[in-house]
């Protein structure tokens, strides 16, 4: 095609994407259903495109995002088939705690307790719209919204409030890790396996859409992309 395939950004090595939007020039019109199936066609078993859409020049699929949002699934018993999608903790959780503590982490501040980025090379300062922690069946399934993410910073999210979920950590410490450059995030900083892209946005998302498993949103007929 002779022109770049640009991603709306990178994932930590082994993290999953269930929406990743990405943008290309091409030198002819081309149907879109025709697109899909060739790409399709030369791509690896685990990496597949769903949509093809035209888009205005001007559209970039990095710089044209206001929010991402990432899902996180934790999963509350051994499962054999879902390894590779989920981050088994063998303690007890208590969900509760889990929100409370979320919510500390709500607003804009500076996440570099929360990232492996070098503060002096790149800002550090992110807007998380909304953390939601919520059982689902089997799992525990975290949602963070928010302007950009960090290196890692999502992992560290999840590792901090499945920490405070164990009763290892105090939920009143939580918010004191915004405010400094303390190493605790780091050492509980959650696997790849339960982390995905969950969705690209390219306009302000709403506060109500649904929670569900990635296998689930994966499924579903009106698979959403934008």
């Amino acid at each position: 095609m002779g022109s770049a395939v640009v991603a709306s950004g990178r994932t930590d090595a082994g993290v999953h994407a269930l929406a990743q939007i990405a943008h290309v020039d091409v030198p002819s019109p081309v149907a879109p259903a025709t697109f899909v199936a060739g790409v399709n066609d030369a791509l690896p078993y685990d990496i597949n495109v769903v949509d093809v859409e035209r888009v205005p020049a001007r559209f970039h699929a990095r710089h044209s995002a206001v929010a991402r949002s990432y899902l996180y699934q934790i999963a509350v018993r051994r499962t054999a088939f879902a390894k590779p999608f989920v981050w088994w903790v063998r303690e007890p959780l208590q969900v509760d705690r889990m929100k409370q503590a979320a919510a500390a982490l709500v607003g804009f501040a500076d996440f570099r307790a929360f990232a492996d980025d070098d503060p002096s090379e790149k800002s550090t300062t992110v807007l998380v719209n909304q953390i939601i922690v919520e059982p689902h069946g089997y799992l525990i399934l975290v949602r963070v919204v928010g302007s950009h993410f960090l290196w890692k910073m999502v992992r560290r999210i999840t590792g901090v409030l499945v920490e405070v979920g164990r009763g290892g950590l105090a939920v009143n410490r939580v918010a004191s890790l915004l405010t400094g450059s303390s190493e605790l995030p780091a050492r509980l900083t959650a696997p790849a396996s339960g982390l995905f892209l969950e969705r690209v946005f390219y306009e302000q998302p709403a506060s109500d859409w649904p929670l569900v498993s990635a296998v689930e949103t994966a499924l579903r007929p009106n698979f959403p992309i934008r």
